[in-house]
């Protein structure tokens, strides 16, 4: 996978991944659960940039 960035939705179950390349292409688009998205996150790449969304889910993350 050719990924730069990848843009992520959390919430409280499930989570969407977006990621794009450095032309700033969506290359892929996937959903996981908890489990899922934690190994999946671990097969990226070093210096990819992660940004993450911030919503009412993120307070049950934080807790």
């Amino acid at each position: 996978m050719d990924a730069t960035t990848v843009g992520v939705d959390l919430a409280k179950n499930i989570f969407v991944a977006c990621v794009a390349d450095c032309a700033g292409r969506i290359v892929e688009r996937r959903e996981f659960n908890r489990t899922g998205f934690l190994t999946w996150l671990g097969t990226l790449p070093a210096g990819t940039v992660i940004g993450m969304e911030a919503c009412g889910s993120a307070h049950h993350w934080g807790r």
